[in-house]
């Protein structure tokens, strides 16, 4: 089966006959269940099943039998965030051949199928009743099956189901909000129709723009190269075919071929000259344009002033409602590269899936870098300012007005003041109890790494042993953090204290020369600081994903277990690196919340409190 098709418009229809979905980029698809088969197919009658197998093995373990047969058409999507799907992590699964590697990608980094309509339930057909009356009936199933709405990678629901809205703006502002791909506008009385382009749905795109001077013509496929001035080198950012008229079309290819520079069998060659304004949704890999599309010609444009730092600073969009200031302003220098203010933001935004969550509820301790890391200048900020926007949401402890992120428009008002940092207490605001242990491992410097290392898989021994399930992750510098989730408002800072105190003794009396609990760094002599004492109510820690104010613009990581070895290097975490790894390693704390230590922990807390001597720990079990 063909899947009915939206036509695009510059504009979405405007009135009360039409609702509003975010469009996310990715494969487009017919999910058909039955009794006994379950089939993924493409808008080309593509079977897909093969390369998602935990949609499958996810359909199969559903109470599905009163809906079946089941038919629902709607997008295969990798996640980034409420609003934007990664085409290029969908396509990339598309193509793996090998089935060992889809199983481990779709068990660590899993895709999902983001519903919009019902085809067919129970057995019945349902495409020609109104659409409105279509989706009420697909809301009614999936709130019963437990399917999310909006879809949201945090769900571990793998079918979600896609959020509708009344009214234009809202869908446009959060698709800006969240980089999206755009909006689809659907006539609230429209019937479904196989395989027909229909303008009963209107999809318009959230477009960047670049301007851009013309490189090259491919003799055969008609594309046009696109290029850029970056340090006065001309770079290549990639080629466009579409949206020229025909007479426009003829007219450019007739000027290059007049005034090529150069030939050969595939190309003719040009020198910089004819300026041109291109649109497109997304970047990848520096020099290849998603969807690319001519927009204009610019005629009073000079290629000189096509730059490598307009590109960039023009592949990030945000709605009004979002305040940036001084978005070409250098943050970091790595390397040969600078990371600019507008690629922190895009950064916060790309990671606030799996950021945000570590941020809610916390009082907030931030470390602001007014000139970057580029000057020695930083403050601390606890206390709301008085120029903070209304929507920063707040909590009083002690006398300080401490500011809370718990959504994306706080988290990139953070990022525009510059707070680079984001530090946090162990429990939540209101709170006195903590919901989780995190365990510092500080080497002398970054050349004693191997240190960390070492102690991380001891401590991993150790909690194996006693049942206590640990995460571990980078501290974005020279050391690394374990994290212990426990429940919420169970133990207190005493108990937690006894743990540690337990767990620094056991480390240090069977490692004696290579870690230690000195405070004092002058008698710490080289060994590697447990700063178990920094877990400890008003103390803080600083929250995974959050970026470091360091050279390399480091970020504190979750990892994997299996990546803490001698291989390891705390320099290839970066907020360069770290969307990427997200999408294609998945994020290791994931499960932390689903996580229940509380039975085990009780257990040795009340071992400990005992007091029993260190001799009744043998060969990493409690006696």
């Amino acid at each position: 089966m063909k899947p009915m098709l939206p036509t695009y418009y510059p504009e979405a229809p405007n009135s009360k006959d039409w609702r509003y979905e975010v469009k996310y980029d990715g494969f487009r698809a017919i999910l058909t269940i039955d009794s006994d088969t379950i089939s993924i197919s493409s808008r080309n009658e593509k079977e897909l099943s093969p390369q998602f197998p935990e949609i499958i093995a996810y359909i199969k373990d559903l109470d599905l039998e009163e809906y079946l047969p089941l038919q629902l058409d709607g997008e295969l999507v990798w996640l980034t965030n409420q609003a934007k799907a990664d085409f290029f992590q969908i396509q990339w699964r598309g193509r793996l051949g090998k089935q060992s590697l889809i199983s481990e990608k779709a068990r660590f980094s899993p895709c999902r199928f983001i519903a919009f309509d019902l085809l067919s339930i129970s057995g019945k057909n349902v495409a020609a009743i109104p659409m409105e009356e279509r989706r009420k009936l697909m809301l009614n199933m999936g709130a019963i099956l437990g399917f999310p709405m909006p879809p949201d990678p945090n769900e571990k629901a793998l079918i979600q189901l896609i959020e509708s809205f009344d009214v234009l703006d809202n869908a446009l502002n959060k698709v800006t909000l969240l980089d999206g791909e755009g909006v689809v506008a659907k006539e609230i009385r429209g019937s479904w129709q196989e395989g027909k382009r229909t303008t009963s749905w209107i999809k318009v795109k959230n477009w960047k723009t670049v301007s851009c001077f013309i490189t090259a013509l491919h003799k055969e496929n008609g594309y046009v190269s696109l290029a850029v001035f970056k340090e006065g080198v001309v770079t290549k950012i990639g080629s466009v075919k579409n949206g020229l008229s025909a007479q426009d079309k003829r007219i450019l290819h007739e000027l290059i071929k007049q005034n090529a520079s150069d030939e050969d069998a595939q190309y003719f060659y040009i020198h910089p000259s004819i300026c041109i304004e291109v649109q497109f949704l997304h970047v990848y890999e520096e020099n290849e344009l998603r969807e690319p599309q001519f927009s204009q010609w610019l005629l009073q444009t000079a290629p000189e002033e096509c730059t490598w730092e307009k590109f960039v600073l023009g592949q990030y969009t945000f709605p009004d409602t979002v305040q940036i200031t001084s978005r070409d302003k250098p943050l970091w220098i790595t390397g040969d590269e600078q990371v600019v203010k507008v690629e922190y933001l895009h950064y916060l935004r790309e990671v606030s899936a799996f950021f945000l969550p570590f941020l809610k509820d916390k009082l907030l301790t931030t470390i602001r870098y007014p000139h970057g890391t580029l000057d020695k200048e930083r403050f601390f900020q606890k206390n709301k300012p008085d120029y903070a926007p209304s929507f920063i949401k707040t909590f009083i402890d002690e006398d300080i007005e401490y500011m809370l992120c718990n959504d994306i428009e706080t988290l990139l008002w953070f990022g525009n003041q510059l707070a680079l940092e984001f530090h946090a207490p162990f429990q939540k605001a209101g709170k006195t109890r903590p919901d989780e242990i995190v365990l510092d491992l500080d080497p002398p410097s970054i050349e004693f790494f191997s240190l960390a290392i070492k102690a991380a898989q001891e401590i991993k021994k150790v909690m194996e042993s006693l049942r206590i399930k640990a995460f571990v992750k980078t501290s974005g510098n020279k050391g690394l953090q374990i994290h212990i989730p426990l429940p919420e408002d169970r133990f207190t800072y005493q108990e937690t204290r006894i743990f540690t105190d337990f767990l620094g003794d056991y480390l240090t009396s069977s490692n004696p020369n290579d870690f230690t609990t000195e405070r004092m760094k002058i008698n710490r002599h080289n060994r590697l600081y447990l700063d178990f004492v920094q877990h400890s109510e008003g103390k803080t820690i600083i929250i995974p994903y959050s970026p470091r104010g360091n050279s390399f613009a480091g970020v504190a990581t979750p990892l994997f277990w299996e990546e803490v070895d001698e291989s390891l290097q705390l320099k290839d975490f970066t907020i360069e690196t770290i969307p990427n790894r997200i999408k294609r390693e998945g994020c290791a704390f994931m499960d932390y919340r689903l996580v229940d230590n509380g039975p085990a922990f009780l257990e040795v807390l009340s071992f400990l409190k005992q007091k029993r001597p260190i001799t009744n720990w043998q060969d990493g079990k409690l006696l």
